[in-house]
């Protein structure tokens, strides 16, 4: 078996209800790398398998029971997945109980007491047009014996887990514990991050609307900063590790003169840090925008190295220390300035999906129930070279994806800014 393939639950013995001109045969495959320089042959290069409808399925429709459940931070687009995932389940396979798994993983140990909800279309007509989820949300691990002692004493077929790198992880761990078990239970993922960082994941969803939203903001903050002697518009965005919304809103917005991203190092004081640089950009200009995200310049910071319920370090806030040093380097040479902070992190998370995310959203949502009814488990959902694809999870979760500093990305990012390496 490839690393690259796909746990299957056992031969597929139902026809497919689905009533299309076109099944994906499981030989489908999507390259990992399309470009390459040496002569191998194709057939030696590493793939994916292609997502898509199958001819025969694994689950009979009329006794299958789905489960969804959301974990971690809100992100825009988390109410059209469970909607299309419903719809899908509900109106093309003919799988009619749905639960709704509530406050994440919490929900799936009946310690905390919270009742699943059943979910029909009509129910989730509307969720789409709201932030947030409906499911609510929780963070940090909660045990796996109990979580599929939850999932067989509520007949559980297939679980469908909504969420980041944490909640990846977390589904990792229960697919294990199922398979130990020799249980017939399908886990499937569906990345959510406005952050990006999925790896093997092109994109995910909540970045567009996350760019989308944080481009209007910096649009705000270059408005703020023109409208100053010497003013200076800080904007703060999400990314822990993965500098890509800081990165797109930069090329998005083409106001931005200074973009701070976690994989790239900067000095602030001596002839070539960023307090010179923005010194010098008063002068020619008289004002500047700079955009950092949450992650960047924790050595600046007074980070505690406590972590949160996820395992996540708590980090520093790099918004309001950058805000401290510039003011005091400004008061100190005598030069007045006015700064304008912002971090709209939070409205950014909370708001209902773009037209861009909500197609996107229904397409790994469908995707996702494909390969779930088919028998397929312990993948994740994922757009890949134009293509849907699955995703092993433990390849999914094995490190988070990041911008490049010698990448063409960062290359474009610092060509749109003119801003040094610092």
């Amino acid at each position: 078996m490839r690393d690259t393939d796909i746990e299957s639950l056992g031969t597929c013995a139902f026809s497919s209800p689905l009533r299309i001109p076109h099944f994906v045969p499981d030989d489908s495959r999507v390259l990992v790398d399309v470009e390459w320089t040496d002569s191998a042959a194709m057939s030696e290069r590493a793939s994916f398998e292609n997502a898509g409808p199958r001819k025969h399925i694994f689950f009979d429709p009329s006794k299958t029971t789905a489960a969804i459940v959301t974990c971690g931070g809100l992100c825009p687009g988390l109410n059209n997945v469970i909607q299309s995932v419903v719809r899908m389940l509900y109106h093309q396979y003919g799988v009619k109980r749905i639960l709704g798994i509530q406050y994440g993983y919490e929900g799936l140990c009946e310690k905390y007491g919270h009742m699943p909800i059943a979910l029909t279309p009509d129910s989730v007509s509307i969720i789409h047009k709201e932030g947030g989820s409906i499911l609510g949300t929780s963070r940090g691990p909660q045990d796996c014996a109990e979580m599929v002692d939850w999932l067989i004493k509520n007949q559980v077929s297939i679980l469908f887990t909504i969420g980041g790198d944490g909640t990846l992880r977390g589904a990792a761990a229960l697919h294990a514990e199922i398979k130990k078990r020799g249980l017939p239970i399908a886990v499937v993922g569906i990345p959510k991050t406005i952050d990006n960082d999925i790896r093997f994941a092109h994109k995910t969803f909540g970045f567009a609307t996350a760019v989308s939203v944080a481009t209007n903001v910096i649009h705000s903050a270059h408005s703020e900063a023109k409208s100053a002697r010497n003013g200076v518009g800080l904007v703060k965005v999400m990314g822990r590790d993965s500098g890509y919304i800081a990165s797109y809103v930069a090329l998005a917005s083409i106001e931005v003169n200074v973009v701070l991203i976690p994989e790239v190092d900067f000095a602030l004081d001596g002839p070539g840090g960023l307090l010179s640089h923005l010194e010098d950009r008063l002068q020619k200009k008289g004002h500047a925008v700079i955009l950092v995200a949450e992650g960047a310049g924790q050595k600046y910071t007074l980070s505690s190295g406590m972590k949160d319920a996820s395992g996540n370090v708590k980090y520093g806030d790099i918004g309001l220390a950058l805000k401290d040093k510039i003011e005091g380097h400004f008061k100190q040479a005598n030069v007045p300035i006015v700064l304008k902070y912002i971090d709209p992190s939070y409205i950014i998370r909370s708001v209902p999906a773009s037209a861009e995310d909500a197609v996107f959203c229904i397409m790994l949502a469908q995707n996702a129930v494909h390969g779930a009814m088919s028998g397929k488990t312990g993948f994740v959902v994922s757009y890949w070279n134009s293509f849907y694809t699955y995703v092993p999870l433990t390849m999914a979760t094995g490190k988070r994806k990041q911008v490049r500093p010698d990448g063409y990305l960062w290359t474009m990012v610092k060509e749109a800014t003119g801003q040094p390496d610092f």
